[in-house]
C-alpha cells in the first residue's frame, strides 16, 4: 500500500480521491514540520502547495522511498527539481487547473482598469457621485498578447468577442500553430508598438525578467494598459510606476509582483493601478480543479503511467498521440535494451538506438526507455525514466538516437546497439498487434520470438545434430525447454538457437554446454527478474 504525506492544506476533493485509491494518507501535523525532511523518507509521495520548500537537503534526506512530489498548483518554484531529477525523484504538477480562472482574472483586470472600476467603487462608497470617471472601450482595439500558451490562446478567444483585434508573441510557438488559430505573430517590439492593451503569460526566466523594461514600455501607444497575470518580475516594476506617473500609460492592472507580497506599496497604490494579491487561481472551482489534478496525477505516476504532468520527465508524456497507446512501445525498448546489455556482458560505452516507422511523439520516450533498461541490467541504483540520461551522462556513456522513415520488413522496427569492452550486441524489436512486443532481429540473424523469462542464446557451427545435443544435455540437468527458436545467415556456417527455459542452467551446465565442440558463445539471460 502507498504512503501519501499531504505537507500543505489540499481540497476535500483531491483528499478524498487520495483515499479512495487505497492509499494509506497523512497530513503532516505543525508540530512535526521541522521533522519533515526525517518522516518524508517513510512516504512514496509528498504533496505541497506553495508554503512547504522541497529544498535538495529533504529530498537526500527522503531518497529510497520518496518517488513523487506532487505540486498543487502550475508553478514549481518551492520545489528543488534539479535535486529530484538526479535523485529520480518525479515531480508532477496541475498544469491545467487554474487554466479559466487564470484567464477570466485577466479580463477582470482590463476591465477593470478599461472603466476605472476600483475608483469609482471607492468614491461611490465614500459617499461621492463622481460621473466623470471617463474609462476606454475595448471594441476596436488591438490587444497584443504576450505568451501565447495554453491561456494566452483562451485569453485572445474572449478577446474576439470584445471585437478587439489580437496580435500575439511566442517565439516558441509553432507558426503553423499560428495559422490555424488565425492570429497574427510578431516580433515583441512590433507587437508592442501596436497594442493599446498587452497581457502578459509567459513563465519567468532569465530570458523573461524584466521583459517589459522601460525602453520596451515606452514603445506602448500612450494610455495603452498593461496587465499582468502570470509571473511577477516580468514587468520592470520601477519603469511601469515612471510611465504611469508620466502619463505615457492609461493603467495597469496587476496580479503578480517580483516580491510577494510587496514590501514597498509604491506601485500598488498608484491611482491607476488596479492591484490584486495573486487571486488568479483563487476561485472555488480552479482550487477543486488543482486538488484532484494533483490527486490524479501523484497516483498516475505511483501506478508507473505516462499520461502524467511531469515537470521532470525527459518527454512530454501522451503528447501527439494516444497515452496508452505508449506503454507497449515503452515495454519493447526497455526489454530489449536490458537483453541487450546483459548479453553484452561488459560496462557499456556507447548506446544508439535505429527507429523506423515509429510515431514522432513516441521516439524520444521510448529512446529513453532503451537507456533505462540498459541502465538498469548492470546497476544496483535506482535508475529510471527520470534520471536515467543524468545517470549516462555522469558514467560517459556516449547514447545516439537515429530515426528512419520506412524498414523493408516491418511497419515498425526498434533496434538497440551497445557497445563496451570490444564486444558489441544488436537486437531489433517490433509489436504485434500493437502490443506483443517481440524480438526479429539478432545481430544479422533473422527470427521471432518473445523477449520473456529465462532465455538460452547460443551460437554454434551449423552442422548436423547440434539440437540434439542440446536438448540431451539440458534433459540430463532436468532442464526443459519451453520454445526455441533457431535462424542462420546465408552464405556463413554459423546459426543462432533462442531457447526459452523453464528452470535456470547453472553454471556448471553453461560450462558443459560451451566444451560443446559444435558450440561457439551459450549465454543466459533472465528477464523475469
Amino acid at each position: 500500500m502507498h504512503r501519501i504525506l499531504i505537507a500543505d492544506p489540499l481540497d476535500p476533493a483531491g483528499l478524498a480521491l487520495l483515499t479512495a485509491s487505497g492509499a494509506e494518507v497523512v497530513t503532516l501535523a505543525e508540530a512535526d514540520r521541522p521533522r519533515l525532511a526525517e518522516i518524508a523518507g517513510d512516504f512514496d509521495a509528498l504533496v505541497v502547495r506553495s508554503a512547504t520548500k522541497v529544498t535538495a537537503e529533504l529530498l537526500r534526506a527522503a531518497a529510497g522511498r520518496l518517488a513523487v512530489v506532487g505540486r498543487a498548483g502550475i508553478g514549481v518554484d518551492n520545489v528543488d527539481v534539479a535535486a529530484a531529477t538526479e535523485l529520480g525523484i518525479l515531480v508532477v504538477n496541475a498544469p491545467t487547473a487554474n487554466l479559466l480562472s487564470a484567464t477570466e482574472h485577466t479580463f477582470a483586470l482590463l476591465l477593470a482598469v478599461a472603466r476605472r472600476v476600483p475608483e469609482a467603487d471607492a468614491s461611490t462608497k465614500a459617499g461621492g457621485w463622481d460621473r466623470k470617471l471617463t474609462g476606454v472601450e475595448l471594441q476596436g482595439k488591438t490587444l497584443g498578447v504576450i505568451g501565447f500558451g495554453r491561456i494566452g490562446q483562451r485569453v485572445a478567444a474572449r478577446a474576439r468577442a470584445f471585437e478587439m483585434k489580437v496580435v500575439a508573441h511566442d517565439p516558441y510557438l509553432d507558426p503553423a500553430a499560428a495559422r490555424r488559430l488565425e492570429v497574427e505573430m510578431l516580433p515583441l517590439d512590433d507587437l508592442l508598438r501596436r497594442a493599446h492593451a498587452v497581457t502578459i503569460h509567459t513563465p519567468l526566466t532569465e530570458q523573461t525578467r524584466n521583459l517589459l523594461d522601460a525602453a520596451r514600455l515606452a514603445l506602448l501607444p500612450r494610455g495603452a494598459l498593461v496587465i499582468n497575470c502570470g509571473r511577477g518580475g516580468v514587468i520592470d516594476e520601477a519603469a511601469l510606476l515612471s510611465a504611469l506617473e508620466s502619463g505615457a500609460l492609461g493603467g495597469a492592472g496587476l496580479d503578480v509582483f517580483a516580491e510577494e507580497p510587496p514590501a514597498d506599496r509604491w506601485l500598488v497604490r498608484h491611482p491607476r493601478v488596479v492591484a490584486t494579491p495573486h487571486l488568479g487561481a483563487q476561485t472555488r472551482e480552479a482550487q477543486e480543479r488543482t486538488s484532484t489534478e494533483t490527486a490524479e496525477m501523484v497516483l498516475a505516476a505511483l501506478a508507473g503511467s505516462f499520461a502524467i504532468a511531469a515537470v521532470n520527465l525527459p518527454f512530454r508524456a501522451g503528447a501527439g498521440a494516444a497515452p496508452g497507446r505508449l506503454e507497449p512501445y515503452m515495454h519493447l525498448g526497455e526489454t530489449l535494451g536490458k537483453m541487450a546489455c546483459l548479453l553484452l556482458g561488459a560496462p557499456l560505452e556507447r548506446l544508439q538506438v535505429d527507429a523506423w516507422g515509429i510515431e514522432e511523439a513516441y521516439r524520444q520516450p521510448v529512446s529513453l526507455a532503451v537507456l533505462k533498461g540498459a541502465l538498469t541490467a548492470f546497476m544496483d541504483e535506482g535508475v529510471n525514466y527520470v534520471n536515467a540520461e543524468h545517470v549516462a551522462e555522469g558514467r560517459g556513456i556516449e547514447v545516439v538516437v537515429v530515426s528512419h522513415s520506412v524498414h523493408a520488413e516491418h511497419a515498425q522496427l526498434l533496434a538497440a546497439s551497445l557497445a563496451g569492452g570490444g564486444r558489441s550486441v544488436e537486437l531489433g524489436g517490433t509489436l504485434v498487434a500493437g502490443r506483443d512486443p517481440r524480438v526479429v532481429s539478432f545481430g544479422g540473424y533473422r527470427l521471432e520470438f518473445r523477449p520473456q523469462g529465462r532465455l538460452l542464446v547460443l551460437e554454434n557451427r551449423d552442422v548436423p545434430g547440434v539440437v540434439g545435443k542440446l536438448g540431451t544435455l539440458l534433459g540430463e540437468a532436468r532442464i526443459n525447454i519451453a520454445d526455441i527458436h533457431l535462424a542462420r545467415r546465408d552464405g556463413e556456417e554459423k546459426a543462432l538457437a533462442v531457447l526459452r527455459l523453464d528452470q535456470p542452467a547453472s553454471e556448471a551446465v553453461l560450462a558443459r554446454l560451451r566444451a560443446l565442440p559444435e558450440v561457439l558463445s551459450a549465454h543466459q539471460v533472465d528477464l523475469a527478474r
